[in-house]
């Protein structure tokens, strides 16, 4: 126990580091960082289309032919390419390191779930115990501490760029242009004159690229090497169909009209998550505010987002989804209504955190409920179900990043509103069906199978 514990603490904290800098980058890529011409945006848009790719087919390949421990290892080195990436931000540097992250960010996740599911399995093999508990027990493990990356990673950039020496009072004409009705290109100028300095930007990512250096050598150097020691597991990752199979089944299960029905509900999940961490930290945050109040304000969503998660996924069993999926809805589109109707302003400074603390809260309902609903529907073909699940979500992150640039706030808040009244009249659709074709059907024993894939498309 004391050795397999040791392997999901060095997993944990591997990634708890990785992604305190891949996090804190990826706050900052639109709104700060790379807002000229749209090079940040883009870079996010390339990362998850190279995302949609590589879960295709590259993590059971190289799981095959690495193992989890050198793909967990090589994987993250994608991640330290895209920091190194940023200290010479160009479109030759930025989409090129974006789109190795890109290809290595399925193997990433798709090597940490197999190693943790094995390791579990074999610990309850010799103990006598239920695999699945002890398998629960890792994830829970890894994600109450990979959970705060988020809060680190901002912490750092705030920090850091608090130390700026040119920080200006925005003008009230600056500011009217912050909000829902942004003047696009003008809006850039209010945070031209308060860009924190070369010096503090390499300070940055010399710190988040060591972070994720240690992250490597704490992999390489502490994490064991282990092989699937039951047929069954070995089998299931070793012996993985080909690529074309995989595509295939991926689209085959769109005959299923349930998974048809759940598109607009999972892309949403991209569409929510792109405009917090992109529009909403641009254009009233750092818009009003400055730079370095993007992490504190990201620090708040992903505090609440990790709350949330393990409260919901405690109480779901009480409420069930439904009821905490009209709670995500009222509460997202309260979020919506308001963004479009205020005009952000210093003064107002508390109220720049309440929408990120409300926005985690519907967050954790969407990742944890959606995850949970795609195990109970799909049982018998998760795994294609979930390469739809993902494939889709990271849609709905390239096209929310693709527009970015091309539109104003107050009208992707309309697409968003948009999208999610269709993703929750689809949603109903299929609680209808599922009511009526097996009425009474449990659904509090399966949801510890989906788990492990609650966080993969958020890298």
């Amino acid at each position: 126990m004391e050795r397999n514990l040791k392997n999901v603490l060095v997993i944990s904290f591997g990634f708890l580091l990785l992604f305190t800098a891949y996090g804190g980058l990826q706050s900052l890529q639109q709104s700060s960082l790379h807002s000229e011409e749209g090079l940040g945006v883009a870079s996010l848009s390339v990362v998850y289309a190279a995302l949609i790719l590589s879960s295709m087919f590259l993590p059971p390949i190289l799981i095959k032919k690495l193992g989890c421990k050198w793909t967990i290892a090589g994987s993250m080195c994608c991640y330290i390419a895209f920091s190194l990436g940023n200290f010479y931000a160009s479109w030759y540097t930025l989409i090129p390191t974006s789109v190795i992250l890109g290809l290595g960010g399925a193997p990433l996740w798709s090597a940490k779930c197999t190693y943790l599911t094995i390791a579990g399995n074999s610990y309850a093999e010799k103990a006598g115990k239920n695999g699945k508990d002890i398998i629960n027990q890792y994830f829970g493990v890894f994600f109450l501490i990979f959970q705060s990356s988020g809060i680190w990673g901002n912490l750092i950039s705030s920090l850091i760029f608090n130390q700026a020496s040119n920080k200006v009072e925005i003008s009230e004409e600056n500011l009217a242009c912050c909000g829902a009705y942004d003047c696009m290109t003008d809006t850039t100028n209010n945070t031209e004159s308060a860009e924190p300095s070369n010096s503090l930007i390499y300070t940055l990512l010399g710190i988040y690229t060591a972070s994720g250096v240690l992250a490597v050598l704490l992999i390489v150097v502490f994490l064991d090497q282990i092989k699937p020691d039951q047929a069954e597991t070995e089998k299931e990752i070793l012996e993985k169909p080909s690529f074309w199979s995989t595509f295939l089944a991926t689209f085959q299960h769109l005959k299923d009209k349930r998974q048809c029905l759940l598109i607009p509900l999972t892309m949403y999940s991209g569409f929510e998550q792109g405009f917090l961490s992109g529009d909403y930290t641009k254009t009233y945050v750092t818009c009003a505010l400055g730079i370095h109040y993007v992490g504190y304000v990201m620090i708040c969503f992903s505090a609440v987002n990790s709350l949330c998660s393990l409260l919901f996924g405690k109480i779901s069993q009480f409420t069930g989804r439904k009821l905490l999926f009209a709670l995500a809805t009222v509460t997202n589109i309260a979020c919506i209504i308001a963004l479009l109707l205020w005009k952000p302003h210093p003064k107002q400074l508390a109220v720049f955190f309440v929408f990120p603390a409300l926005w985690g809260l519907s967050d954790a309902i969407w990742q944890t409920q959606t995850n949970g609903l795609y195990g109970i529907l799909f049982e018998k073909h998760k795994e294609a179900a979930f390469a739809n699940y993902r494939l889709w979500e990271s849609s709905g992150f390239v096209i929310a990043f693709g527009y970015s640039t091309k539109l104003q706030v107050y009208i992707k808040l309309y697409i968003l509103l948009s999208v999610l009244v269709l993703s929750m009249v689809m949603y109903g659709a299929v609680e209808y069906l599922k009511a009526k074709s097996s009425p009474g059907t449990p659904t509090a024993t399966k949801k510890e199978n989906v788990g492990p894939l609650t966080q993969e498309t958020h890298m």
